[in-house]
């Protein structure tokens, strides 16, 4: 077995020599035969090998019994331990998860800060041929995706160095054999044999009939499994391209932004990865449980339908808006982060900071000015306003008059024509005097003021974006 293994670790690269090396050791018969042969290699490979054992306090008595059993193997063997408790059933409660769930995420934040703890280059797992082949029928029962069916990888990055697998050619039998050859004594998990667990049924009633078909089905398997990570690296990949050239991020308030059209131009196998790595993107701390393969048909069907303008409602408040030809991410505000903004101005000239960073200025100028077209700037007849001015959100009923238009009409329904996304129409601030006269849309709408008889000082609002 050692030799099929040390083949794998060189056609695969696994690892180099004069490097250092954790390995996660259970006790059981994978880990301490992963164990054993690095332990074997130690010399030849210049190594420097650490073991750490995790107790998940899942199997009171056994549990303690497993650490101290490699706790002795390691002294023996002259290799440095280290063994860490975690509180799996107080995790579960607290996040709501499984206890496999929870298991692997508190062996993984132990293995992470190892790894740091000395600086190791390589994370080695026990994984072997006959949890590939478990594993991937697992994904073919509920997985609806190519990500999701890619199997147990030989290789990935973890913490600053990779998580590496050598026994992925190997059977468990032949694991087996190989810790009586060399008169390794395993603690074994009783928990392995209860079928209660969809991965213990698997193994006692599905692999062994598939095995009578092909004896080699492991290694059939692996290779099934390489191919499609193959397959699955290139395309996201690819995905990423399409990311960068047409999604953008607001890292600031977790937002995010597409051009429909452009989007839809590649091919669907890359909008899906695209959406992926865009939740990815958003849902920072993890994706939340609730996400399913129905998620991913609502933000198609979101960006082929006619309709132009729809919100959908993803989990942990993310919302998902059409607005004509652009969508939009972006998570609720709580309620008591509200965005209704009011500043009144008596006195010229006049500074006023808006919430979004950007500045509203007001000065007197001696004459009207050309460039009056920028939509960012407002010139008016201080005459033309009753004092004090207010700068604010926009308010139910709001209405205005402007240029083109026969009467008044909504702020809402100019927001409208104008395509302001939903979720940016709070942002959009107005000036108006103290009879509540809108005089200026910010960016949008200047309204023509009624003329005056008398001549006073032009007043200059001018609207400044943050940099």
């Amino acid at each position: 077995m050692k030799i099929k293994v040390v083949d794998f670790i060189c056609d695969h690269q696994l690892m180099e020599k004069n490097k250092t090396i954790l390995i996660g050791v259970s006790g059981g018969p994978d880990s301490m035969a992963l164990l054993h042969l690095l332990y074997t290699m130690r010399e030849d490979w210049n190594l420097n090998v650490h073991v750490v054992t995790v107790d998940h306090q899942l199997r009171p008595g056994d549990s303690e019994a497993d650490v101290y059993y490699v706790k002795e193997i390691c002294e023996k063997w002259d290799i440095p331990f280290i063994s860490s408790v975690v509180d799996v059933t107080t995790y579960k409660k607290k996040f709501k998860v499984s206890t496999q769930v929870a298991a692997r995420k508190l062996r993984y934040d132990v293995f992470r800060e190892k790894m740091n703890q000395f600086q190791a280059d390589y994370l080695a797992l026990g994984h072997h041929g006959d949890d590939q082949i478990e594993t991937l029928i697992m994904s073919f029962a509920r997985t609806t995706n190519l990500h999701g069916l890619t199997g147990i990888p030989v290789t990935r990055d973890f913490s600053k160095g990779k998580i590496i697998r050598p026994l992925l050619c190997v059977t468990k039998k032949e694991i087996e054999n190989y810790c009586k050859k060399n008169d390794i004594h395993p603690r074994i998990d009783s928990t392995n044999h209860d079928s209660y667990y969809t991965r213990n049924d698997i193994r006692k009633s599905i692999v062994p009939k598939l095995k009578e078909r092909n004896s080699n089905l492991h290694t059939t398997m692996q290779l099934l499994s390489e191919s499609l990570q193959e397959d699955e690296q290139y395309l996201i990949s690819e995905a990423k391209k399409v990311v960068e050239k047409v999604i953008t991020f607001n890292e600031n308030s977790k937002k995010a932004s597409l051009w429909i059209s452009t989007f839809k131009s590649y091919p669907l196998p890359l909008q899906r990865r695209a959406f992926r790595l865009t939740l990815d993107y958003l849902y920072a701390d993890g994706m939340p449980d609730q996400l399913t393969h129905m998620h991913e048909s609502i933000f198609l069907s979101l960006i082929n339908e006619e309709k132009n303008n729809k919100v959908v409602h993803f989990p942990k408040q993310l919302f998902i808006e059409r607005s004509y030809d652009n969508l939009f991410f972006y998570f609720k505000e709580e309620k008591s982060t509200s965005k209704e903004f009011y500043r009144e101005i008596s006195e010229i000239p006049a500074r006023i900071s808006l919430p979004n960073g950007a500045i509203v200025a007001i000065t007197y100028v001696d004459k009207f000015l050309e460039n009056n077209h920028d939509k960012y700037t407002y010139v008016c007849l201080e005459e033309q306003l009753t004092f004090p001015i207010h700068i604010r959100t926009r308010r139910p009923g709001d209405r205005m008059r402007y240029k083109g238009l026969k009467g008044s009409k909504k702020i809402k329904d100019i927001l409208i024509d104008e395509k302001v996304p939903r979720n940016e129409r709070e942002n959009i601030y107005i000036v108006a005097d103290n009879t509540d006269k809108i005089i200026w849309l910010i960016g949008m709408k200047k309204a023509i003021l009624p003329k005056t008889i008398h001549k006073s000082n032009y007043l200059l609002f001018e609207y400044i974006a943050k940099d």
